[in-house]
C-alpha cells in the first residue's frame, strides 16, 4: 500500500493544479475559523457568531463536518484530474509497462481517495477542537468527545464521495466530463425524487414515502450522512418556540446511511477497475 501511495503522491507533488486546488481546499477548512469574527453591533443590537453557541461542544462537530463538506468540490477537482492526466500524459500505459498491475492501478487510486479523506478529516478535528477549546462554554471530557461520530460520517462521504469522481474520471477520461457527468447524475436524482413526490403526493406520508426511496441513492445517501445542523442550534429553536413551531427532526448519524454509502463506494470501485480491466489501453 505504502508504495502505491508513494507512486500517486509523486504524481501529484508535480503537478501544479493539484497543489493550487489542495492549497486552496485546506486553507477553506482552516477559514471555518474566521466565523468567530464575524460580529457586529447596530444599536441594541448585537451579533456576535461565536456567542451563539456554534462552536459549543458537542455541537461543533457537527456543525464544522457539515460546513467542510461543502469544501469538497475542490479535493474532487484534484481527483478527477489525477485520472484524467493519467490518459492525457500516457502514464497509465508507462505504469502497466512498468509492471503495475491495473488491480494494483486502481488500488492506488483508492489508497489516495482514502488518504485524500483521512487528512481532510484530521484537520476538520484539529481545527474543531482548538475553536473549542477556545470558544465552548462546555469543556468537559465526556462532552467533548461525544458526537465524534460527525467526523466518522464526515470521511466516509468524503470517500464515497471521491470514489464517484475516481470512477467518472475513468469513464470519461476528461476531468471536466467527469465533473459534468456527476452534476448530471445529481441532477438527474433530483428530478427522480420530484417525480417521486408527484407519486405520493396523495399518501399520507409523502415525505417519508419519497425518502425511504431516495436514501439508497448515493448523493442523497451522502446528504443523510450529514444533516444540515442550523435548525439545531439552540437560539434558532429558541426563535421557532416563540412563533409555536417545533423541531421533531433527527440529527443523528443513522448507521444504515453509512452502510449505503459504503455499499455505493463498494461499487463505484469495482466497477471502476472492471472498466479499466475490459479497456484496451
Amino acid at each position: 500500500m505504502l508504495r502505491l501511495l508513494t507512486i500517486e503522491f509523486h504524481k501529484l507533488k508535480h503537478n501544479t493544479a493539484s497543489k493550487v486546488l489542495s492549497i486552496i481546499y485546506f486553507g477553506l477548512l482552516t477559514s471555518i475559523a474566521l466565523i468567530a469574527a464575524i460580529k457586529f453591533d447596530v444599536g441594541p443590537i448585537k451579533f456576535h457568531l461565536a456567542e451563539m453557541g456554534i462552536f459549543n461542544f458537542p455541537y461543533i462537530w457537527h456543525f464544522n463536518t457539515y460546513m467542510a463538506a461543502i469544501l469538497k468540490f475542490f479535493l474532487l477537482l484534484v481527483i478527477v484530474s489525477m485520472m484524467a492526466n493519467e490518459y492525457s500524459y500516457k502514464t497509465l500505459k508507462q505504469n502497466l509497462i512498468d509492471g503495475l498491475s491495473k488491480k494494483e492501478f486502481i488500488l492506488s487510486k483508492f489508497y489516495t481517495v482514502v488518504a485524500f479523506a483521512l487528512i481532510s478529516t484530521l484537520f476538520v478535528f484539529v481545527v474543531s477542537l482548538i475553536l473549542g477549546l477556545v470558544y465552548s462554554d462546555y469543556n468537559e471530557f465526556a462532552i467533548i468527545v461525544s458526537d465524534l461520530k460527525y467526523l466518522v460520517a464526515f470521511f466516509i462521504k468524503l470517500v464515497g464521495f471521491f470514489s464517484m469522481g475516481l470512477f467518472f474520471g475513468i469513464l470519461v477520461k476528461r476531468s471536466a466530463f467527469a465533473v459534468g457527468a456527476m452534476v448530471v447524475w445529481f441532477i438527474a436524482e433530483s428530478m427522480f425524487k420530484g417525480y417521486l413526490f408527484w407519486t405520493f403526493k396523495d399518501a399520507t406520508n409523502t415525505t417519508e414515502s419519497v425518502d425511504s426511496i431516495m436514501q439508497f441513492l448515493p448523493f442523497e445517501a451522502m446528504a443523510n450522512l450529514i444533516k444540515e445542523p442550523f435548525s439545531r442550534l439552540g437560539a434558532v429553536r429558541s426563535v421557532a418556540n416563540q412563533i409555536g413551531e417545533n423541531f421533531t427532526k433527527s440529527y443523528d448519524v443513522d448507521f444504515s446511511s453509512i452502510l449505503i454509502v459504503t455499499v455505493w463506494t463498494f461499487i463505484l470501485i469495482y466497477l471502476s477497475y472492471a472498466l479499466l480491466k475490459k479497456r484496451d489501453l
